[in-house]
């Protein structure tokens, strides 16, 4: 029996390569996001037990502060000014007057509409890796941008 359209749509996973990265609303293309990703330390409670005639420590572990995001976006290089804002936000830093911002990651559907979103908060960039140069290569010049972010929240649309 073939699946409609519909089932299809519903029940089959979503390709990576349609997505649209956002940073202070405005539409930034690259070509690989990688560092979404939500994880909290733990604590660890030791409490002495001399119930139901154990004897010993009760060891629990608890969620406790979020861990730091750090996201990675890379980039091909082109002559157009898309960059300069990039290039203007890590220069900041050295300035001491790093600007954060906010991320938007969303996931979309064939029509373009956003399924699902990834917010990363509070992001300034760390580092900045040139693209690798090779005269025997052809590939395309690609540089990488890692941003450090207070949290990664998920939204599904």
């Amino acid at each position: 029996m073939a699946l409609s359209r519909e089932e299809i749509k519903n029940s089959y996973p979503l390709p990576v390569y349609n997505y649209r990265v956002e940073i202070d609303g405005t539409a930034v293309s690259f070509a690989k996001v990688s560092g979404l990703s939500m994880s909290y330390e733990t604590t660890t409670y030791k409490q002495s037990q001399t119930e139901g005639g154990k004897v010993g420590p009760v060891v629990m572990h608890m969620p406790s502060q979020p861990s730091n995001a750090t996201v990675t976006l890379e980039k091909g290089l082109v002559t157009a000014d898309s960059m300069t804002n990039l290039y203007e936000w890590i220069q900041s830093v050295q300035l001491n007057q790093v600007d954060k911002k906010d991320i938007y990651v969303r996931l979309l559907d064939e029509a373009g509409s956003a399924i699902i979103s990834w917010k990363v908060s509070n992001a300034f960039p760390t580092k900045l890796d040139a693209p690798s140069f090779d005269a025997n290569g052809n590939d395309v010049a690609v540089e990488t941008m890692e941003l450090m972010a207070d949290a990664v929240m998920v939204e599904v649309l």
